[in-house]
C-alpha cells in the first residue's frame, strides 16, 4: 500500500482535502510528539492507527511519506519548538505530507497551516479518525497495544479541564471534560499487563475529574469516579503496579482516601500540584484550595500510606509574587516534606488573564528564586532518601546505564532512582520488578541490594 496523493492545504479546512484510493506499496509514517503524558499516549494511538492500515514506521535516516506532529502549547517556547519540528521534518522528508494536531494546533491553526509540507491541521483531537481516513487510515484503534520507547505504559483515561486557572491556556484548547468508558480502560490495561508492562501510569488533562461529567446531575448513571476505577483496576491479575500522574490537591478527599488506602497495586507516590504556598497568590491563580488545605490533605495521605513519596509543581514568579510570598512557598514545601519539585518560571500565555496582570516579575528575580527552590528540592530529596535506609522497595529495572560500575538502575514504587549491584540472574532484565533493600542514600538516588524474593 502506498500513500494517497494529497494536495497541500490551501485553506483552513482539512475537509477540503479530497479522499482518494490507496495505491499498492508500503508507505512510511513518522510520528513526533511533544509535551505531557497525554500527548505521548495520543501519539502512540495515532502510530498504531497507521500501522493497522499497513503503514510502516520510518526508521532513522529513511524518509517518511507522512509525518505526524503532536504539539504542546503550555509555553511560548513550546510553540516555537513545534514550528521548528515541522520545518525540520519538511527538510528531512522531501515530498512528505505533514499532519499537525494537539494543543498548539487548537490554539493557532493559521501559523501551522503556513508551514511547509502541512496538509492538515487538526484543532480538535476528536476529529483525528476522520482526518486520517483521508490518508486511507480507517481502522482506528480503541486503545493502545504497547507503548514504544518506554518501560512503563501511560494510559489516558480522560480529557479536558473545567477549571479556569488564570495562567493556563489548556482548558481553552482542550475543551470540556470527557472521560473514557471504564470497560475500555480496564480492557486496555489488562492487555498491556499481558503484553509484559509492569507499571501502568494513569493520566489525563485533569485526572481527578475522571467520571465527573458522566455521572453527575440527572445522568441516571451510578456515581463512578477515579477511586472506583482504581478499585476495579486493582483486581486485574498479574505482576504489575499502578501509578497516578498528577492530582489537584483538593481532590484527595475522604471518599478518595477510603477507596485507595488498601489497594494492592497503587504506588505510594502522589503528585499534588501546589503551584504556590501563598494564599494570596493562589487566589490570583484562581486555584480551588489554599496552603492549609494542601497540608491537611498531605497529612491525610501520609496517614494512609507508609513512607509516602510526594512530588509537586511550583510556578515561580507569578505576577505580583513578593519575596515573602515566595518564602511561604518554600515553607509549605518543607512542611509537606516533598521529595521532588517540578519548578517552572511563570511564562505569560496570550489569551490567559495572568498574561495581562500588573507587577510581572523580572527574569533575574525568577532565576534567583528557581535556584533557591532547586536547592531546597535537593535537601528534601536527600532527607527522604535517608529515611528509606533499611527498607525494602519494589523496583522496576530499566535499560538506562547505571552511574556506578557493575550496577543496574531502576525506579522504585516511591519514584526514587535506585541503583544496585547487578543480580546476575534472570531478574536483572529491564522492565522486571524486583525487591531491593536500601543500603545507602544520596540527594540524587538510593543504593541497595536485591532481595531474594520477587515482588508481587
Amino acid at each position: 500500500m502506498s500513500l494517497p496523493t494529497l494536495p497541500l492545504l490551501e485553506n483552513p479546512s482539512w475537509a477540503a482535502v479530497p479522499s482518494v484510493e490507496v495505491e499498492p506499496g508500503v508507505p512510511r509514517v513518522r510520528v513526533v510528539t511533544m509535551g505531557c503524558k497525554v500527548n505521548q499516549y495520543e501519539a502512540q494511538l495515532v502510530k498504531e492507527a497507521f500501522e493497522r492500515q499497513g503503514f510502516e514506521e520510518a526508521r532513522a535516516g529513511v524518509a517518511a511519506d507522512v509525518c505526524v506532529v503532536n504539539t504542546c502549547t503550555v509555553t511560548g517556547e513550546a510553540d516555537s519548538k513545534a514550528r521548528q519540528i515541522v520545518r525540520r521534518l519538511a527538510r528531512e522528508n522531501p515530498g512528505s505530507r505533514t499532519i499537525v494536531f494537539g494543543c498548539y494546533a487548537a490554539r493557532d491553526r493559521a501559523a501551522l497551516e503556513a508551514l511547509p509540507g502541512v496538509v492538515a491541521v487538526v484543532g480538535d483531537n476528536r476529529e483525528l479518525p476522520d482526518v486520517l481516513a483521508r490518508f486511507g487510515v480507517t481502522n482506528w484503534p480503541g486503545g493502545i497495544a504497547r507503548f514504544d520507547g518506554h518501560r512503563r505504559a501511560f494510559v489516558k483515561v480522560q480529557d479536558g479541564c473545567a477549571l479556569k486557572c488564570t495562567y493556563c491556556i489548556i482548558p481553552t484548547v482542550r475543551g470540556g471534560l470527557r472521560s473514557r468508558e471504564p470497560e475500555a480502560i480496564l480492557e486496555e490495561v489488562g492487555r498491556l499487563v499481558e503484553t509484559g508492562y509492569r507499571e501502568i501510569v494513569l493520566t489525563g488533562i485533569h485526572l481527578g475529574h475522571f467520571g465527573v461529567e458522566a455521572t453527575r446531575g440527572r445522568s441516571g448513571r451510578a456515581r463512578y469516579r477515579l477511586g472506583h476505577l482504581l478499585s476495579d483496576l486493582d483486581r486485574i491479575p498479574g505482576e504489575w503496579r499502578l501509578r497516578l500522574s498528577s492530582l489537584d490537591p483538593g481532590e484527595v478527599d475522604g471518599e478518595f482516601l477510603e477507596r485507595v488506602g488498601d489497594l494492592e497495586r497503587l504506588c505510594p507516590h502522589f503528585h499534588l500540584c501546589l503551584q504556590s504556598g501563598a494564599d494570596d497568590v493562589l487566589a490570583r491563580m484562581r486555584r480551588r484550595y489554599r496552603a492549609g488545605r494542601f497540608l491537611e490533605n498531605v497529612a491525610a495521605l501520609r496517614g494512609r500510606f507508609e513512607r509516602l513519596a510526594l512530588s509537586t509543581d511550583v510556578i515561580v514568579g507569578f505576577p505580583g509574587e513578593s519575596d515573602e510570598e515566595f518564602e511561604q512557598t518554600l515553607a509549605v514545601c518543607r512542611a509537606a516534606e516533598v521529595m521532588q519539585i517540578h519548578a517552572f518560571p511563570f511564562s505569560p500565555r496570550k489569551g490567559t488573564p495572568a498574561a495581562t496582570f500588573p507587577d510581572q516579575i523580572p527574569g533575574e528575580v525568577k532565576a534567583r528564586r528557581m535556584t533557591r527552590l532547586h536547592e531546597l528540592e535537593r535537601t528534601l530529596a536527600g532527607e527522604y532518601h535517608s529515611g528509606l535506609m533499611g527498607s525494602e522497595l519494589s523496583v522496576m529495572l530499566e535499560a538506562s546505564p547505571s552511574t556506578r560500575s557493575g550496577h543496574i538502575g531502576g525506579t522504585a514504587c516511591r519514584f526514587v532512582r535506585v541503583e544496585l549491584p547487578h543480580p546476575g540472574d534472570g531478574r536483572a532484565q529491564a522492565g522486571q520488578l524486583i525487591r531491593v533493600r536500601v543500603t545507602a542514600a544520596t540527594g540524587d538516588d538510593v543504593v541497595g541490594v536485591a532481595c531474594e524474593e520477587r515482588s508481587s
